[in-house]
């Protein structure tokens, strides 16, 4: 039976800028990968009906899996809901993801539910994936970096 994810983080940075880290490319293939894997953006079309296409890497194996999806939902600063679908026939079905932030007074509530994991991604890697990508995603928002520097 497919399962689910619920994440939680309060990340020191604007609504905006982690938002942003989730539909830029160059953002995503720096904080999204779980430790160990690279990642690379194939595609993206980031709007309501758009799609996007990447792949992660495992930097010791060399072995690579690829996935993509559609944006169902978008609202700058606040949600973004898309859909995520293997490209490997052995983990079938979609899974949906929703983000929603939320300011709050030291930063950003983050809170992500991802449903329908295949049964062939134990749950419990799913989540560690996750507060791996989530520790990565806060050191590339939360820096304040003045311009020219």
């Amino acid at each position: 039976m497919p399962g689910t994810v619920t994440l939680h983080r309060v990340i020191r940075a604007p609504a905006e800028r982690i938002y942003r880290a989730f539909i830029t490319p160059a953002a995503m293939v720096k904080w999204l990968p779980p430790h160990g894997f690279t990642g690379e953006v194939h595609a993206m079309d980031a709007r309501v009906g758009g799609s996007y296409r990447m792949s992660f890497t495992n930097f010791g194996t060399g072995g690579s899996h690829s996935f993509g999806g559609t944006y169902r939902e978008m609202v700058p600063g606040e949600k973004l809901r898309y859909d995520d679908q293997f490209e490997n026939p052995d983990m079938p079905g979609t899974m949906e993801v929703d983000v929603t932030l939320k300011t709050v007074m030291c930063g950003t509530e983050v809170s992500i539910v991802q449903k329908g994991i295949p049964d062939a991604i134990p749950v419990e890697f799913c989540y560690l994936g996750w507060q791996e990508s989530l520790e990565m995603l806060a050191k590339l928002v939360e820096p304040e970096i003045p311009d020219g520097a």
